[in-house]
């Protein structure tokens, strides 16, 4: 069985897309978010820029494997607008990304139906004007050795096209890699034959 090690997400907000029903007006927004406290400011932004609008509703997923979420109605009826933007960022397949759609009340009201075809609606145009880029899930290990073996470890490591993310190269040296989740398992293996060089995984 192939091990996944690859995930869609957006590096940059999306452009501001307009859905509109029955003079309701609803503002989506998509943003590359890691953390809740990123949340809570894309958030608290969009409130202050659309200070006059009547619900602020989201929904987020953060993880590349093990995601988590979160949907808020916000005032809606329940299940009517959080859930479906969900249903958008599952569709699409994306992940450490928030979508936000911001509505102004137009004096005629949708009933339930109307509102999740809205927010659904409003949250897929949000992605399609999104950059969506593949990454691929990394493992971070660091290699250790004697000074004197420099050459071979940056031998092996130019041989194997490993990405170097940090380094410290003093009498003991330390260099930081990041290796694709599929070949994460045989690194070790790569450097076996220099046997008094150690490779030790860094936990998250």
């Amino acid at each position: 069985m192939e091990i996944k090690d690859t995930y869609k997400t957006i590096e940059t907000p999306g452009d501001e897309v307009l859905f509109k029903d029955r003079n309701s007006k609803f503002f989506g927004y998509t943003f590359p978010v890691s953390t809740e406290e990123q949340v809570k400011q894309c958030i608290e932004d969009l409130k202050k820029q659309h200070h006059s609008a009547r619900h602020w509703c989201y929904a987020w997923q953060i993880g590349s494997e093990h995601s988590r979420y979160r949907v808020n109605d916000d005032g809606e009826p329940s299940n009517s607008a959080g859930q479906p933007i969900y249903g958008q960022i599952q569709s699409f397949e994306v992940t450490n990304l928030l979508i936000i759609v911001v509505r102004y009340f137009g004096g005629v009201k949708l009933g339930v139906g109307g509102l999740i075809n809205a927010y659904r609606t409003t949250a897929q145009l949000a992605l399609e004007s999104s950059k969506i880029v593949e990454k691929t899930i990394n493992i971070n290990f660091v290699v250790s050795f004697e000074y004197k073996d420099m050459n071979k470890v940056m031998r092996i490591i130019k041989e194997n096209n490993i990405k170097i993310t940090n380094q410290e190269l003093e009498l003991k040296c330390n260099v930081y890699i990041s290796v694709r989740k599929k070949i994460a398992d045989k690194i070790k293996d790569v450097f076996s034959p220099l046997y008094e060089i150690e490779v030790k995984k860094l936990e998250d």
